[in-house]
């Protein structure tokens, strides 16, 4: 059994695909996905998120504010984030982080931002999913200063250098490959895959963004994380069973589940 540690399942039908969230579980579990970790992007997301879990056993919620933002909104509260964090469906944390890749502007935001769902992590003692492009020195600082280590984290949809990787994981944090390790492109980012031990590492969809080959092109749904398993197996030289068991005991560790 496998587990889609990053999706989106209020934005399925942004690319076109279906909006009807059961068809799409359903056809994740035919393939095999036992549990699905949908995200939230902002408050309205997160908690209509919580609604949404309360009609499927298999999904759990993380709530956060996504770092790419307008400046203009407030700054989440580490008193909201910590109210809708202790729902029961609730098992972390996050979207939240830095992207200097995309809002270079707004670091300032972002920063802030990312302490208060930081110490809202550790206020709750859930784990933080952690969003990081082109902020690998403040990402890493961030989190040495303010997360709670004991209970920690994941890097989702992990693009950056062994480097960052390995200062994470030795924060106790996991990280997590999506789709784009299936890429022709990304030789370099494989590297990292084999580089990560398997009980540090997680896999997603970060659906309904970035579909795996053979499915570039098309909304990306969870049942593609399967593909994403795969291409592990295959960089790691080992049974897709192997990665499918570990990654799952991975998650259920993580966030307690």
């Amino acid at each position: 059994m496998l587990v889609d540690s990053h999706c989106h399942l209020d934005r399925l039908d942004l690319f076109g695909g279906s909006s009807d969230v059961a068809e799409v579980l359903e056809n994740a579990r035919r393939r095999g996905v036992s549990r699905f970790l949908a995200i939230g992007v902002d408050m309205a997301s997160s908690a209509g998120l919580i609604g949404l879990a309360r009609r499927f056993a298999d999904v759990h919620v993380s709530v956060g504010v996504h770092p790419l933002q307008d400046e203009a909104q407030p700054v989440p509260s580490v008193e909201r984030l910590v109210d809708l964090a202790g729902d029961e469906r609730v098992v972390a944390i996050g979207e939240t982080g830095l992207d200097y890749h995309y809002a270079e502007s707004t670091r300032r935001w972002q920063q802030e931002s990312f302490v208060n769902h930081l110490d809202a992590a550790r206020s709750v003692k859930k784990p933080v999913v952690v969003h990081t492009r082109s902020a690998q020195k403040d990402t890493l600082g961030l989190i040495a200063d303010h997360a709670d280590q004991e209970t920690g984290g994941v890097l989702h949809c992990f693009t950056e250098s062994w480097e960052m990787a390995k200062a994470a994981l030795d924060m106790n944090f996991l990280i997590s490959f999506s789709g784009i390790i299936t890429f022709r492109n990304a030789s370099a980012l494989r590297e990292v895959v084999k580089k990560v031990p398997l009980d540090r590492l997680l896999v997603e969809t970060d659906s309904p963004w970035l579909a795996p080959v053979p499915y570039r092109g098309k909304a990306n749904v969870p049942g593609y994380v399967v593909e994403v398993a795969r291409q592990v197996a295959d960089v790691k030289g080992i049974a897709f069973e192997e990665v499918a068991h570990a990654t799952t005991e991975n998650f259920c560790r993580l966030f307690k589940v």
